[in-house]
């Protein structure tokens, strides 16, 4: 079974509509896709379709019931903070062998996307931050940006820190931000000359995940 991790150079970039985007693609072409979001902060329990979690398991065809969100999104915090501070402010830690185990244990599809929680760099505890996570499920990467202003930095840095841990990227997806001070391509063309062969793709702002471009080529390499 392939695993692959979707994380981001930043918060609110577009992990959670690029990962439902390649849950739509993918299983239009009739493969078995399963998704995880394993760390959920800003969780609203009476709000549970406006959630990642919701929009994930609406993508996917299931019910949102509680049995299918604890299976995707074991460890949920209320406070929109990141994973350290909002399990904190719970008297709750996230368990990492357990959360990687999540994430490892094979499942009945033939793909499964792990949404990680905000970037790269944000911490899960005292000790281990997401990119320890993405090495220790030690899957390809996706990477997920913006066309804002700073963008070029923070994906740049996002990279290289994947690179100093050997970690495979598939591609990069520069998603468009409502604000950005160039066009999507110029941001992306400019990634490209500094991603050393890395695929670059856009994603124009789209109504609706089903309506995004392809994205499957980034994935060509391992299904």
């Amino acid at each position: 079974m392939t695993r692959i991790f979707v994380t981001a150079s930043g918060t609110e970039i577009g992990k959670t509509f690029v990962t439902c985007a390649f849950i739509h693609q993918l299983r239009s072409t009739g493969r078995r896709v399963a998704a995880l979001k394993p760390v959920a902060s800003g969780f609203d329990n009476a709000a549970i379709e406006e959630t990642d979690t919701g929009a994930l398991l609406t993508a996917l065809g299931h019910p949102l019931d509680s049995n299918r969100i604890d299976a995707i999104s074991p460890w949920r915090f209320t406070e929109p903070l990141s994973p350290d501070m909002a399990a904190a402010r719970e008297n709750r830690t996230i368990p990492f062998s357990a959360l990687v185990e999540v994430c490892t244990t094979d499942r009945e599809a033939d793909i499964t996307l792990i949404e990680g929680i905000g970037g790269v760099m944000v911490p899960l505890d005292d000790t281990h931050t997401v990119l320890d996570w993405i090495e220790a499920v030690d899957a390809p990467v996706l990477l997920v940006t913006g066309g804002y202003l700073g963008s070029l930095s923070h994906t740049l840095t996002a990279l290289g820190m994947l690179r100093s841990r050997d970690r495979e990227v598939a591609g990069i997806i520069v998603d468009e931000s409502v604000e950005q001070p160039v066009s999507l391509d110029e941001t992306a063309a400019a990634i490209r000359r500094f991603s050393d062969q890395v695929p670059v793709f856009t994603l124009p702002r789209v109504s609706s995940y089903t309506n995004a471009p392809d994205l499957l080529p980034l994935l060509a390499n391992y299904l």
